[in-house]
């Protein structure tokens, strides 16, 4: 699922490719990424486009005097630049294809999603906030005013245990799978650890892995065009998907906890004294 480094990654990439040039045709071919029906989507043809934002992991195409382009492109859906769109009409299908966005100029994107759980979502705005998964957002954790205090009170109360807290849409936008796993390897913290516990001192290292982690991936990704951002994303990763492997900090094995749909990647040395945490699916397994 791309997050907050790779959207804004495609966000500098879009404002470059879009900004000022005109939409003349947006062509729907899987209904089912479409979430609003009022503007209709032929709303934003005719429009130039003004800029665009980011919103935690979604993105959001402003135009001139006209509605917004909002999507989310969930755990398999991609954005693909093409400086020439082919000719003629896409037919709906079995193919990954789901909306296609043109410009004057020839040029546009695709916004694609492969496999069978369809949760790319598109919609026409007249303001971001009318969308759900954008009002219910937290705090930008990279926005000038996220500092060390304000992330303190978000964890103040908080139950529930770090991994989960991370990945907390309406407590801080933006972090997935991905990088809360990062982001907790960097501060040397478990994914089991109980965000209410954590001391003044390691609250400090935690926002200072939050802040250093995702700047160095937005930092990574900026620049690379879209079609090679998912593979700069894996690269650049030292503990989630790579199960298996040596920590590149201490040298220990990497290991992993799998969910019913996902799972979370630690290192038992850096994060857990050298203890592996209970991976409760697998243990059911064993029975």
């Amino acid at each position: 699922m791309p997050e907050l480094p790779e959207v804004e990654a495609l966000r500098d990439f879009l404002t470059e490719h879009l900004t000022g040039r005109e939409i003349v045709r947006v062509l729907p071919v899987a209904i089912s990424v479409l979430k609003t029906y009022d503007p209709p989507l032929t709303a934003l043809e005719g429009h130039r486009v003004a800029a665009v934002h980011r919103h935690g992991k979604f993105l959001d195409v402003e135009t001139a005097r006209g509605p917004h382009l909002v999507t989310h492109l969930a755990r398999a859906g991609w954005l693909h630049w093409k400086d020439s769109l082919p000719s003629g009409l896409p037919k709906p299908g079995k193919g990954p294809l789901a909306l296609r966005v043109a410009l004057e100029t020839g040029a546009g994107f695709d916004l694609t999603e492969a496999g069978t759980q369809k949760r790319l979502a598109v919609y026409v705005v007249a303001d971001p906030r009318q969308v759900p998964g954008v009002a219910r957002l937290g705090p930008d954790p990279l926005a000038a005013d996220f500092d060390e205090a304000r992330f303190a009170a978000l964890l103040d109360g908080e139950r529930r245990q770090l991994k989960g807290a991370l990945r907390d849409q309406s407590l801080i936008a933006g972090v997935g799978n991905a990088y809360s796993d990062e982001i907790l390897h960097a501060a040397k913290m478990s994914p089991f650890k109980l965000a209410a516990s954590l001391t003044d001192d390691e609250t400090a290292r935690l926002y200072a892995a939050l802040r250093d982690t995702l700047t160095e991936a937005v930092e990574r990704s900026r620049g690379i065009a879209a079609g090679r951002l998912k593979a700069e994303k894996k690269s650049g990763l030292r503990v989630h998907g790579r199960t298996g492997e040596p920590c590149p900090v201490c040298g220990d094995t990497i290991r992993e906890v799998s969910f019913s749909d996902s799972s979370l990647q630690y290192c038992p040395t850096c994060q857990t004294g050298g203890k592996p945490l209970a991976d409760r699916r697998m243990s059911r397994l064993l029975k």
